[in-house]
């Protein structure tokens, strides 16, 4: 299955979950999208739907192909200690990724745009594969000549958050990646269930 193009506000809806986490998507209507989703009542779902929804759940929320999902999977298990944390650990260390927690691009997809764009700097090297996995020390930051572009500035002001494992010059738009995150400083784990992806994939 090629990556998820169309309305994330649809998909969050549909998944119970808001992709873009902002919670937005489901302040007006908490309930499934279609003609009859506010009437509808949502099925008790089987383990493997359980599963399942998990999966969609993170793979939208990074917005990764199912191709990519799958390879990063294969590659949490063969690291040692917890295959799910290892995941999401893998899932939270990829450049658009973390150009998106850093507020230089408002969603995932504007993120992984300025990758494919050539704006993005690792080390000093220009990288524009959006899947790349960062490592601890890694440098990431905005060419010069796009350092002053209108969309990562209005992205920066309404930026707020940003992770521990981060350290972010602003004025420079230049930022240190000097760990990899926590279980905790990641996706709420009250919402999103690992272990449930690790159960699908091993059924």
């Amino acid at each position: 299955m090629a990556r998820y193009t169309g309305s994330s506000w649809k998909k969050s809806r549909r998944l119970g979950f808001s992709t873009l986490e902002t919670g937005q998507e489901l302040q007006k209507r908490n309930y499934i999208p279609g003609q009859h989703g506010s009437a509808a009542s949502r099925v008790k779902l089987s383990n493997y739907g359980l599963q399942l929804r998990e999966k969609q759940r993170i793979r939208y929320l990074y917005n990764v192909s199912e191709k990519q999902f799958y390879l990063t999977f294969t590659k949490a298990q063969r690291m040692p200690g917890v295959t799910g944390t290892n995941f999401l650990i893998l899932l939270e260390s990829r450049l658009d990724n973390l150009v998106y927690r850093l507020g230089f691009a408002r969603t995932r997809r504007g993120a992984r745009q300025l990758v494919n764009h050539g704006h993005i700097l690792v080390n000093g090297k220009k990288v524009d594969i959006p899947s790349y996995t960062c490592k601890p020390n890694d440098t990431i930051e905005l060419k010069e000549a796009s350092k002053n572009l209108k969309v990562v500035n209005e992205a920066m002001e309404v930026a707020g958050f940003y992770p521990k494992y981060l350290k972010l010059d602003k004025t420079n738009k230049k930022a240190v990646y000097l760990r990899l995150p926590e279980r905790n400083e990641l996706v709420d784990p009250e919402t999103i269930n690992e272990a449930l992806v690790v159960e699908f994939y091993n059924r």
